[in-house]
């Protein structure tokens, strides 16, 4: 004769596994009531939807931070939606990977994945735990991007869970950490003028050409002189280095002391930054935009069709 399968049973396995009611239900009854069987049968039926998730696009996330004296590990894990960046388990992982990113400095992603962890019923490692997630919550999630810090010392800073900013430095270390939250405020794409990416700074000497140029026509259809080739190239030279100011941490003003630049602030600290690592949950990722009203419409039209 068949176990009888109560309700509490369920509301027990559910509360444990955070699996839909039916589906506790149904564990339980192919497992003939046993919990660890049914816990089992779960998280291998669960576990089947990371596959399918597995195509979404994931542009939503946190990112983590953990400490371990000089150690420091930056870590960017996404997921599909905003709710999900409030799910404790899902928190629990970003944090528990950036832990171990700090303990075993893997390599790549796929040595990320196969660091040990266990958590939620799920393991033995990261990936594990990872496909197991995403039956549970039911969203895709992906370890996007990571950064280990073991080079001297390093202050940090998180603004919320979506932007988190490592400072590699010498000196001061409340100055330091002012850097740090200078960064996440600022946004500067690198340590100095000398270091902005080559295709930055021609991405904006051409748009100063283009500006000239516009400027020029504009100029000449109105019966005025047109500047000489001298002026125009000293202009565009001058957009190029007032963008490099603007983007370079050491040159960019100071957001606590508005007199000052971060260069300035830092010789008067006695420290020097060597390096800085800032991640943005979520950037250069493309995020798919849903047309509400064309989703209605063409559920509508399939209807009437059926």
């Amino acid at each position: 004769m068949a176990m009888a399968i109560t309700a509490k049973m369920v509301a027990e396995l559910r509360a444990k596994t955070d699996a839909p009611m039916m589906e506790c239900k149904k564990a339980l009854t192919e497992a003939e009531g046993d919990f660890e069987k049914a816990e089992e049968l779960l998280r291998v039926k669960l576990g089947s939807k990371a596959g399918k998730a597995a195509s979404r696009v994931t542009a939503e996330g946190v990112v983590a931070i953990a400490r371990d004296g000089d150690k420091a590990a930056l870590v960017e894990i996404n997921c599909e939606t905003d709710f999900v960046t409030k799910n404790d388990s899902f928190l629990a992982f970003a944090n528990a990977v950036a832990e171990g990113v700090v303990k075993h400095n893997p390599a790549d992603l796929a040595a990320l994945g196969a660091m040990p962890l266990s958590m939620d019923s799920f393991g033995p490692t990261v990936e594990d735990v990872r496909k197991g997630l995403i039956g549970k919550i039911g969203e895709n999630m992906t370890v996007r991007r990571f950064k280990h810090f073991a080079d001297g010392k390093s202050a940090v800073y998180l603004h919320g869970t979506r932007i988190g900013v490592v400072v590699e430095f010498t000196g001061d270390e409340t100055a330091a950490k002012d850097v740090a939250m200078h960064v996440a405020a600022m946004k500067p794409v690198a340590l100095s003028s000398g270091d902005v990416p080559a295709e930055l700074v021609a991405r904006e000497r051409s748009v100063a050409a283009a500006k000239a140029a516009e400027d020029a026509a504009v100029a000449q259809a109105a019966g005025k002189a047109v500047q000489s080739t001298e002026i125009v190239a000293k202009r565009i030279e001058g957009g190029v280095q007032k963008y490099l100011k603007e983007v370079s941490l050491n040159n960019q003003t100071f957001v606590k002391n508005d007199k000052q630049t971060v260069e300035q602030m830092l010789k008067e600290k006695a420290t020097t930054v060597k390096s800085f690592t800032m991640y943005v949950v979520g950037e250069g990722i493309e995020k798919k935009v849903d047309d509400f009203a064309a989703e209605v419409a063409a559920q509508v039209a399939a209807a009437k069709g059926a």
